[in-house]
């Protein structure tokens, strides 16, 4: 059963699990469940993806109930009106804090589009592991918001500073990807959308949703040393 962590007469919101796709895709088909199925299926309602979620990334995806709020949702997106925030696990010691400022090419078009993150560091981690080298690995979390909204943007945003995601393929680190899928098991991309605020549609109500990370990123922090509960967010 999905995780409902808002819902209202017009919107609904769940914490998605890493590797759901959200809706049926020519190139994944070979998905037996969607969230969208899956929550229609869960509440008894047709509902409308405002948005979307990599396929490996975890957490808030937001429903609208209606076709009417279906459109000023996907508007307000569109609008830069979703102010968006994600937790990542990065290789190497990032910059405390920085702006991505680097276009995008769409695969299927060749259009080069504007891109921008912004980034704060929140905890630095490094353990015994050597790699390449180096002795230890170190590891940076990071909260990310993203102005824009561009395919696998922070994924591909974090590999252009060099500080790839964990459990990225393809734009990550794979002597990295390597390591923690041999030593701990590990085949989670380490990206969840965290937190999202907004103004309701209709109400004009200020809203804000959180969701809880995922138990193979709390796993990651756990084996890092990193308390999620200590790290200002």
């Amino acid at each position: 059963m999905l995780e409902i962590i808002y819902q209202d007469e017009h919107l609904i919101a769940i914490n998605k699990p890493h590797g759901l796709l959200v809706h049926r895709s020519s190139i994944a088909q070979d998905a037996d469940e969607t969230a969208l199925q899956l929550l229609r299926d869960q509440i008894g309602m047709t509902v409308y993806p405002a948005h979307r979620l990599d396929r490996k990334t975890g957490g808030i995806l937001l429903f609208s109930l209606d076709k009417a709020t279906d459109q000023k949702t996907q508007q307000m997106f569109q609008d830069k009106k979703m102010d968006k925030r994600y937790l990542a696990l990065l290789r190497g010691f990032c910059p405390e804090e920085g702006t991505i400022d680097y276009p995008l090419t769409k695969a299927n078009t060749n259009k080069t589009q504007e891109a921008i993150t912004h980034y704060r560091r929140l905890a630095i981690a490094e353990i015994d592991v050597p790699q390449g080298k180096f002795n230890t690995s170190r590891y940076s979390l990071v909260e990310a918001n993203p102005i824009t909204g561009r395919t696998h943007q922070l994924r591909r945003h974090f590999a252009h500073i060099m500080h790839p995601i964990i459990g990225d393929r393809p734009h990550g680190c794979n002597k990295q990807n390597k390591m923690w899928k041999e030593k701990f098991a590990m085949e989670t991309m380490l990206l969840h959308a965290s937190a999202l605020y907004f103004t309701h549609p209709w109400t004009n109500q200020s809203i804000a949703i959180k969701a809880d990370l995922q138990s193979e990123f709390k796993r990651s922090l756990d084996i890092l040393g990193i308390s999620i509960s200590e790290v200002e967010i």
